[in-house]
């Protein structure tokens, strides 16, 4: 009798939407945001949910399940539901690059698939989820205990399954040696949902598949980006030329940007003449410039810690913290969006600042005038504009806009960046100059092209 009575519950409670019986619903629009490889989000809508009858026996899988709920599962289930579902991936995804030391336009590349690829395959789940508004499996069975509450959006399809799906494909993609640790992150990942009791089996997989039709299309993307070629041209030689061997990675001026029409689409003019009396005034104020402990405190910070080849890395930590500090964590379409732009601003601006440097190949200033005494070895690329201006207000200008409260603090940071090389002693106030602009207005591509109607 107790059986026959909650399978009808369910059915009745499986039947009434969600919008209906909870309050605050998250992003219910969110199905409708654009994606940065989605075509059409009807090709990727998932089937129907199972029926009542089916949902009934995935409910008493899934208090089998609980039964396993030791001490190891709950700590399981509460690191997998830390934040939204990129945030751990976007954690694995910085960790491993660190791992192989790779240099910014490389490790933006892994975070900008990354994120291009959770952010699609999450804003698709939405699209699911509320053309079936399928309840969670405790509000269809009261009776069911759950260590999580239930998320304010419907059940079917799992967005943690899609974020794991979609993060472990591409990363398995861009490092195949860790493949099967990828694979078992996305097995412990959805499985916390289910030992948490807030999703059905049948979520899981729909998630999953979601995902994995995602990852299809970046990683066709991203073999086509250019990414695997190699140099082949030379230093060119001539007044006011950079000179040196081995230029750092010419060849990521042809990369293929995620949102600019080409690398060049921002490229500043021409630079200064190197025997003009403005770059002769550039060099005057380097020469001039006072040092203190401060500014080459902060000048080593800016090369070396958050500079250099982690510059992704710093950026990248700001876009967790914020999400907390505006309570987006609970909001998974909205937190894989400031991922994704964030990360596609960073590097599409790498590209578009490396296309910049090798079109004209300007010295550096030490180059030009050996009494300029540079802080640190100079960087092994062109001066013209200045990366750190490119990456920096990129980065600062995408998160300025996706975080508003904190537009004018993440600015400044980007600033003092840009300010750091001239304490250097290795860059002209030029480049500085053209390379805030352009990272600004690679930024704001990125930010127009995903706007979501009038609103952020």
């Amino acid at each position: 009798m107790r059986t026959a009575v909650v399978a009808t519950l369910v059915l009745i409670a499986t039947l009434a939407p969600v919008s209906a019986q909870t309050g605050g619903t998250v992003e219910p629009a969110a199905g409708a945001w654009k994606g940065f490889v989605i075509s059409s989000l009807s090709e990727l809508r998932a089937p129907p949910p199972p029926d009542a009858a089916a949902s009934f026996k995935e409910i008493g899988q899934l208090r089998e399940i609980a039964k396993h709920r030791d001490p190891a599962a709950l700590d399981l289930i509460a690191y997998w539901d830390t934040g939204a579902p990129s945030y751990r991936w976007n954690e694995i995804a910085v960790d491993e690059a660190l791992r192989r030391n790779l240099p910014v336009h490389f490790a933006s590349r892994v975070l900008a698939m990354v994120h291009v690829a959770m952010h699609d395959a999450i804003v698709a789940t939405w699209a699911s989820k509320y053309a079936y508004d399928r309840r969670h499996p405790s509000e269809a069975d009261p009776t069911l205990s759950t260590v999580l509450s239930n998320p304010r959006s419907p059940s079917y399809p799992a967005e943690h399954a899609a974020a794991a799906g979609a993060a472990a494909a591409v990363l398995s993609y861009l490092f195949p040696d860790r493949a099967p640790l990828f694979a078992k992150h996305v097995e412990e990942a959805t499985r916390s949902r289910l030992l948490a009791g807030v999703n059905y089996p049948s979520d899981v997989a729909a998630g999953l598949e979601v995902g994995r039709r995602i990852v299809v299309k970046v990683i066709e993307r991203g073999k086509a980006d250019g990414s695997d070629a190699k140099w082949t041209g030379n230093v060119p030689v001539g007044p006011g030329k950079w000179t040196g061997t081995n230029p750092i990675l010419p060849i990521a001026a042809t990369w293929k940007p995620w949102v600019l029409a080409s690398p060049d689409e921002f490229r500043p003019a021409l630079p200064t003449a190197h025997d003009s009396p403005a770059r002769a005034a550039e060099i005057a104020e380097l020469k001039a410039f006072r040092r203190t402990p401060k500014t080459n405190a902060d000048a080593f910070f800016w090369e070396y810690a958050a500079g250099g080849l982690r510059n992704y890395q710093y950026w990248n930590a700001h876009v967790g913290r914020l999400l907390f500090e505006y309570r987006l964590d609970a909001n998974p379409p909205r937190a894989a969006r400031a991922y994704a732009i964030q990360s596609v601003a960073l590097y599409d601006a790498a590209i578009a600042c490396w296309d910049a440097k090798y079109a004209y190949w300007l010295i550096r200033p030490v180059q030009l005038d050996p009494e300029v005494k540079p802080l640190f070895p100079t960087p092994n690329h062109p001066s013209y504009p200045a990366a750190h201006g490119c990456l920096s207000f990129a980065a600062a200008t995408a998160l300025g806009y996706l975080f508003p409260r904190d537009a004018a603090a993440l600015s400044a940071l980007a600033n003092e960046a840009s300010e750091s090389r001239i304490w250097a002693g290795i860059h002209y106030r030029s480049d500085i100059v053209a390379g805030a602009a352009l990272g600004r207005a690679v930024a704001n591509k990125v930010i127009e092209t995903m706007r979501i109607g009038d609103s952020q």
